[in-house]
């Protein structure tokens, strides 16, 4: 397997005299001493935990707020040794029992991202439960019995041509697509796992933008893959000149870290809906590319927004 053979090359090739400033033999591209030849042997930190994937900001929402969604994933014919030829694999949010994947009764697998365990590098946890559950039998789930130290990403066994399409959805009526109610005991599985959900769309207009209802609220999240520095400046340019607004009740009310990227969030009127935001949405992505390509220093109106941005962060990962 593939952790198996990652974890012995890396072992060999230490005792074989690999130096300290030499590439770690696991392939992570930092130095041996501050990878897998420190101290504690730990996985090294992964800023942008999903960068180069295709879709890597919707790996980011599917990561940390869309609480049901879907998305196909095409691997490498030749993935973990050969065994993710002609299989189909499929991201979730979320699985029966948290579980981080598992193997549907058809042979199918499944892998979630919003999972319990997780190291310095959630790409490496997620490569090895979808190796564990190629190799699991049908109808089985996966537990971590321990994170992987050493081993692919996903960067490593995804088909980095394919494209990520990620479809969201009203439940998890999913999960039971293959099973029978005979009892009705599903059924009412499934109310109760749906009744908490907050409604949630994806917009067709942008990349990675999902518009959600808490009932009193509404909110647009935006996952961007531009870098944090030119995007709060960028913001803080439209902010100032009243063009950061998605529609005229609209309001930028900050934004959240993860996986190395920032996710603004809007709050909105209830009542607007997900089809009302395509246009107005569009339009500002128009705007904002404008603003990132300014070169101009900021103005003092511009670096006090700046500032106002920045502390209404909160970093999730």
């Amino acid at each position: 397997m593939a952790k198996k053979s990652r974890t012995k090359s890396a072992s060999s090739s230490a005792s074989d005299g690999v130096g300290p400033r030499q590439p770690c033999p696991c392939g992570s591209g930092r130095r041996y001493k501050a990878c897998h030849g420190n101290a504690a042997g730990e996985t090294p930190y992964i800023v942008r935990t999903f960068e180069g994937l295709p879709g890597e900001c919707d790996w980011v929402a599917l990561r940390e707020f869309v609480p049901a969604g879907t998305a196909p994933l095409t691997l490498e014919a030749d993935a973990y040794d050969g065994e993710a030829a002609d299989r189909t694999v499929m991201v979730a949010s979320v699985l029966p029992g948290i579980s981080p994947a598992m193997v549907r009764n058809n042979g199918d697998v499944w892998m979630a991202t919003q999972v319990a365990h997780q190291s310095a590098d959630p790409s490496r946890d997620f490569a090895e439960a979808m190796r564990l559950a190629l190799a699991g039998e049908p109808g089985s789930s996966v537990v971590m019995a321990a994170l992987p130290r050493a081993g692919p990403r996903l960067q490593d066994v995804v088909d980095l041509e394919a494209s990520f399409e990620v479809t969201v959805l009203d439940g998890f009526d999913f999960w039971f697509d293959d099973v029978a109610d005979t009892d009705g005991s599903v059924a009412a599985t499934l109310e109760n796992l749906n009744s908490s959900i907050d409604p949630t769309a994806r917009l067709d207009s942008v990349e990675a933008a999902y518009w959600t209802s808490v009932g009193t609220k509404e909110h647009l999240r935006w996952a961007m893959p531009h870098d944090e520095e030119l995007l709060l400046t960028a913001l803080s340019r439209l902010h100032v000149a009243g063009a950061d607004r998605l529609n005229e009740e609209s309001r930028l009310v900050g934004s959240f870290r993860a996986h190395g990227l920032l996710v603004p969030v809007w709050d909105l009127p209830v009542g607007t809906g997900a089809s009302a935001l395509e246009e107005p949405a569009a339009a500002f992505a128009q705007r904002l590319g404008d603003a990132l390509a300014a070169t101009s220093p900021l103005a003092i109106e511009e670096r006090s927004a700046r500032n106002g941005l920045a502390n209404r962060q909160v970093t999730i990962r």
